[in-house]
């Protein structure tokens, strides 16, 4: 398996995430969309958009990791923000640098963050899903 993170000249260079991901193996691995539940389905960090998107990325890491993956083998990311506005990026980016300390990882692959109305209930303020790749 191999993933190289690239941005191309022409595009801007963002810090949170790389433009393209070339992507090489045989498995594609679907994590479908994570919220902010613990093990037991009690949703974390309830009201608090950094809290719950840590949640998120350490649940996509539980995911992978049930499948022998990890963050390493992630070749897109794509998070759902309720009610998005452009001033929530610092507790967005809070949310996934704490889960990136948590996980020993920099989490960089190419990435879509949506805003939406609402979420399965109303106390899941956001919902990230992964697509990754193993040999």
């Amino acid at each position: 398996m191999s993933i190289t993170l690239v941005n191309p000249n022409g595009l801007p260079e963002v810090s949170a995430y790389h433009q393209v991901s070339i992507a090489a193996g045989t498995e594609l691995i679907f994590v479908a969309g994570q919220v902010s539940w613990d093990a037991t389905g009690t949703t974390v960090g309830e009201g608090d958009l950094a809290a719950q998107v840590e949640q998120c990325y350490l649940n996509i890491a539980t995911a992978l990791a049930e499948v022998g993956a990890t963050f390493a083998n992630v070749a897109k990311l794509t998070v759902y923000v309720v009610d998005w506005t452009p001033d929530k990026m610092p507790l967005f980016g809070e949310g996934v640098r704490r889960a990136a300390a948590r996980l020993g990882i920099t989490p960089a692959p190419p990435g879509t963050l949506i805003g939406v109305a609402a979420l399965d209930i109303p106390a899941h303020l956001v919902e990230v899903e992964a697509t990754a790749i193993l040999d």
